[in-house]
């Protein structure tokens, strides 16, 4: 048996239907707040804590996305910081995670509920977004535009940030964007002339349903420190103060975000409305998103990358960069972990031109480079919900392939 193989043979010990959480309720506490696409559920993070979390100790999240990670470390009782490089995310994150004053949130809605919305307001108040008018309909963008500008209104930042998250939401849902895509795909001419939304009711409805979360949280939550950030790990770029880390819990994006999941073009139509600059280049920014001149050193996917480049030379180099970006980033990572800390990493071995990807040994392989043991892996099935369960993996009319069902708990200690 190959040693790869007898890998694999123990991996398999490690599958257990108990990481799988069937019918658990993923949208306790503010993990209500907002929809982002693969998002690590709570539970997964909560065990994880549970299991090598330190009291009083640091956790670090390099891709924190909206802040899953992060909420159940504030919830357990350790200083948190989280990085990503997506500034929707981060006012995601920001927003779930802030003890925020329920009364100035009630006065707020007190507003929004009298009826302080008026149709008389009108150009003034439509930001600059790409393509307005083939994304939303007339009077989808005067409502849009009077909430925005409500929301501006605002004097605190917390409670804005509050608002933003619910109104991001009411963005993607009012928009002529296909329903369950991340990309940004038009709606069927049929399916346009049905689409006649409220932004206004909807807006009520979110902040409703995030306040109910924000009481259980701030009810539930200890004094733990949150911190959110922008830092690029797979660019060596990282500010933490000198700051050392007794735990990771994150999930890396599966891939390069022109070919797997694209968190830019689900952003960025909500980026545009609240006024991020740069909103375009987000995807270009993530891991992946440039071509490398030196080869990937030798590791577990050296083989399937050469595999792709065969097949499709320009595929094997966007996938060979997104390995690139991720050893850069476990390298940087690793600068910032304390003694005998622990890192878990969820990933996912994704699929190009039908082969198979084993991010898991590639995450373990870059971490043992940097002094860390391989401690276990754990294997958990990948509900169909979250993402579909077949594509073109070869871009040819017809060809369907199974896509990732499952994920591969990485978890690795400091000697």
């Amino acid at each position: 048996m190959s040693i790869n193989e007898a890998l694999m043979a123990n991996l398999q010990d490690k599958l257990s239907s108990s990481w799988d959480f069937q019918g658990s309720n993923t949208k306790e506490f503010t993990h209500c707040f907002h929809s982002y696409p693969a998002m690590m559920i709570p539970q997964i993070a909560r065990r994880l804590i549970s299991m090598y979390g330190i009291l009083g100790g640091s956790l670090l999240d390099p891709y924190c996305g909206t802040g899953t990670s992060l909420v159940e470390a504030s919830l357990y009782g350790m200083d948190s910081t989280g990085f990503d490089i997506n500034p929707l995310a981060r006012l995601i994150s920001s927003a779930k995670t802030a003890p925020i004053s329920l009364e100035a949130i009630d006065k707020s809605m007190a507003k929004l509920d009298g009826g302080m919305f008026s149709k008389t307001q009108t150009a003034e108040l439509i930001p600059d977004v790409l393509n307005l008018d083939y994304w939303f309909s007339d009077d989808v963008v005067i409502q849009l535009a009077i909430i925005r500008n409500w929301i501006l209104s605002l004097e605190d930042d917390a409670v804005r940030n509050f608002f933003w998250v619910a109104f991001s939401e009411v963005v993607r849902e009012c928009s002529l964007t296909r329903n369950g895509e991340f990309k940004l795909f038009r709606m069927t001419p049929a399916s346009i002339e049905r689409h006649s939304p409220d932004a206004i009711a909807l807006m009520r409805q979110k902040v409703l349903r995030n306040k109910c979360g924000l009481i259980d949280y701030i009810t539930a939550r200890t004094k733990a420190k949150v911190c959110v950030a922008s830092s690029d790990t797979s660019k060596e770029e990282f500010d933490a103060e000198d700051k050392k880390f007794d735990l990771v819990v994150t999930s890396p994006p599966y891939g390069d975000s022109s070919t797997t999941v694209a968190y830019g073009q689900f952003s960025r139509l909500s980026a545009d409305w609240i006024g991020f600059e740069n909103s375009q280049s987000v995807d270009r920014n993530a891991m992946g998103g440039c071509r490398y001149s030196q080869p990937l050193p030798l590791s577990p996917v050296s083989k399937a990358v050469k595999q792709i480049s065969k097949i499709d030379a320009k595929r094997g180099q966007q996938v060979e960069a997104f390995y690139h970006d991720l050893s850069t980033s476990i390298s940087t990572v690793s600068n910032y972990m304390a003694d005998r800390s622990v890192v878990c990493y969820v990933v996912g071995n994704r699929r190009v031109k039908n082969i198979v990807l084993p991010t898991n040994e590639f995450v373990a392989h870059e971490w043992q480079r940097h002094g860390f043991i391989h401690s276990e892996t754990f294997i958990r099935n990948i509900p169909n919900k979250r993402m579909p369960s077949v594509n073109s993996p070869t871009n040819m009319r017809g060809s369907k392939a199974k896509t990732m069902t499952k994920e591969y708990i990485v978890v690795c200690q400091r000697r």
